[in-house]
């Protein structure tokens, strides 16, 4: 805070005084830099003048109260600005021996930006790594590729997510919060497909909310005829899209506090997961794709400026199926087969008949062979007797 003191000031012999201001920055950038005018309301606002244009603006809050806005949205670190505030002063009544003008500078010091490793190192953007980023399910392949957990029949798949906050401020972070977000079941009534078995930050330096999945093997009833099942295998879908930002969709959340991290220093977590292939089974697709979606909140006590690139951060992983039935499925599309096969045989026997292909006249036959004969010996017996 400033105080102001002149000499004197002779009492209508000046319209107006000039507050010549100097401001310095010798830190860190600052972001969003006002200067705060407290003056009588005898003393009127008229405007501001600077030498050289450096994005200063002025406006009344009140009366008596001013607000100027300094190289924003930063002013830059080791930078210097001069300007001055010009104040009516002809209505001065003199009733207060001292004329006082409050000056008051305040800043946001910490500059706040997002990133997370990828693959093209990009800062200033959330990224996250899964791994595996496919897999293939379905009964046909061997259990052992699997995990299963102790006295639990379901064959898991697992997963591990890693996260990455790095902050690409200017000066320390106090803090932020990881909110993660996994699509956890194919229908909104369904079964939860995650199982969260650990979730770990670097060093230490954070902690998650613990999730627990009270019933992580379950297995979907077939209610279903084995028709529909039958017809279901043979019209199975390409592709089918679980995204936590699509209405309606059930998604698992974990939120993460992190710590506090210096200027491009970076915080991990880690995060293992358990997938029930045994409910992927039932779904009529070929590819499940799995969307995943990251945010980052920065502290209460920190500002985050806005750089333009995207606050979320999106993660794929795809679940195949083998293409291969059941075997009670395959069973029953041999019967099927065979039961079809004999139809169609009758079908074309019955329609053969109808033809008459079948109908041949073998009495016809059997007394023009017999009168043949009887011919062929009565021409022996007239040649013998000649």
């Amino acid at each position: 805070d400033i105080v102001k003191t002149l000499p004197h000031l002779a009492l209508g012999g000046v319209k107006n005084v000039s507050l010549n201001l100097t401001i310095s920055n010798a830190g860190d950038d600052a972001y969003d830099t006002n200067i705060y005018f407290n003056f009588s309301r005898e003393v009127f606002y008229i405007n501001f003048w600077q030498k050289e244009e450096k994005g200063i603006s002025c406006g009344l809050v009140d009366l008596d109260f001013l607000k100027c806005s300094v190289g924003f949205p930063f002013m830059r670190a080791q930078t210097k600005y001069h300007f001055a505030v010009i104040f009516d002063t002809s209505r001065l009544s003199g009733e207060n021996d001292t004329l006082q003008f409050l000056i008051q500078a305040k800043s946001v010091n910490t500059l706040f930006g997002l990133a997370v490793i990828s693959h093209k190192c990009c800062c200033l953007r959330p990224h996250s790594v899964v791994t595996p980023t496919s897999f293939v399910y379905g009964n046909s392949i061997d259990a052992s590729r699997f995990v299963q957990l102790e006295d639990m029949e379901c064959n898991f798949q697992p997963l591990n997510l890693t996260f990455q906050a790095i902050n690409n401020g200017p000066s320390r972070l106090p803090g932020s919060k990881v909110d993660i977000r996994i699509p956890n079941r194919l229908a909104g009534s369904g079964a939860d497909m995650f199982h969260i078995v650990d979730t770990q930050v670097a060093d230490g330096r954070g902690n998650c909310t613990p999730h627990r999945n009270p019933t992580p093997c379950t297995i979907p009833q077939d209610r279903e005829s084995i028709f529909h099942t039958i017809f279901a295998f043979f019209t199975k879908s390409g592709r089918r899209v679980l995204d936590c930002d699509r209405p309606g969709r059930a998604c698992l959340t974990i939120s993460c506090s992190l710590g506090p991290q210096l200027k491009e220093e970076a915080l991990s977590i880690d995060i293992k997961v358990l997938l029930n292939t045994e409910i992927l089974k039932r779904d009529s697709s070929s590819v499940i794709q799995f969307v995943t979606r990251g945010n980052v909140q920065v502290d209460d006590r920190a500002m985050e400026v806005p750089n333009g690139q995207p606050e979320d951060i999106s993660l794929v992983f795809e679940a195949l199926h083998s293409q291969e039935p059941r075997g009670y499925v395959v069973g029953w599309i041999i019967a099927i087969s065979l039961l079809v096969g004999i139809l169609i045989f009758l079908l074309l026997a019955v329609l053969l008949w109808k033809m008459g292909f079948f109908r041949r006249r073998y009495r016809e036959i059997i007394e023009a062979e017999k009168n043949r004969k009887d011919s062929d010996e009565s021409w022996d017996w007239v040649e013998k007797n000649h």
